[in-house]
């Protein structure tokens, strides 16, 4: 949304009976590395006793009102463009299920470690910005659906412009999809026009719910795309149904 963090809390829940500290000190110590590549502080935190790890942090940042960017703002004509590839969750099925090799893990952890800072700071600088959201837990669908329904447009998105993760398309297939892939499918289809088969691979990794994604940007068609984007497609005039996959 434009803003800039200041500082920075640790919550964590830790199965302290069963897993070494060691593992405890190793997520703090790659917590604290980001924050301090974020620009912000640590100020504290909170940590209870769990049966599941979890690790998060709670922030606190700034942003001039009258420069906030939201998900609301698409206007038809606008350039659509990501700053990451996708597939994390298929990838980190099939790593659950042991058929991911190392490099597998590699790409995914470097890609979900990566800030989205450089691509805000890009998009920012870029001064043609009409709209932007992170690509989570929805899937890059779901995140285009609430792009278009606040900005009363319709998303067209050339499937095969859209970057993945090496392999995505290969565990796709091997029926590697996690649950909440299945969940967004049966929620968004119903809004989007596509000629694939609700089971293809690639229409799959688009539902793909992804960890620490990257930005899905709105730009204005004058406006050069940064380097740190590809773009996607574009948004056009609402029609019968908010997203269009090509």
């Amino acid at each position: 949304m434009g803003g800039r963090p200041l500082t920075a809390m640790n919550l964590v829940a830790f199965p302290i009976r069963k897993m070494d500290k060691a593992i405890l000190k190793e997520i703090l110590r790659g917590g604290i590395d980001k924050i301090q590549e974020a620009g912000a502080t640590l100020v504290g935190g909170h940590s209870i006793e769990d049966e599941e790890l979890k690790y998060g942090l709670s922030v606190t940042g700034l942003v001039h009102p009258e420069r906030v960017i939201s998900n609301a703002g698409t206007r038809p004509g606008d350039i659509l463009a990501l700053s990451k590839s996708i597939g994390t969750g298929i990838l980190s099925t099939a790593i659950k299920g042991g058929l991911a090799d190392a490099a597998v893990e590699g790409n995914i952890a470097a890609s979900m470690a990566m800030l989205n800072r450089a691509a805000c700071d890009a998009m920012l600088a870029s001064g043609g910005v009409h709209a932007c959201t992170d690509v989570t837990g929805f899937g890059l669908i779901g995140h285009l659906y609430e792009m278009a329904l606040t900005g009363g447009v319709t998303m067209e998105v050339e499937a095969s412009r859209v970057q993945l993760l090496p392999q995505t398309l290969d565990f796709a297939a091997m029926g590697m999809i996690p649950a909440g892939a299945y969940a967004n499918r049966s929620f968004y289809e119903r809004h989007v026009a596509v000629k694939r088969a609700g089971t293809d691979p690639l229409l799959m990794a688009l539902y793909d719910p992804q960890t620490s994604g990257g930005l899905l940007a709105a730009f204005d068609p004058a406006t050069a795309i940064p380097p740190e984007f590809h773009p996607i497609g574009r948004a056009s005039e609402r029609g019968d149904l908010p997203i269009r996959i090509r």
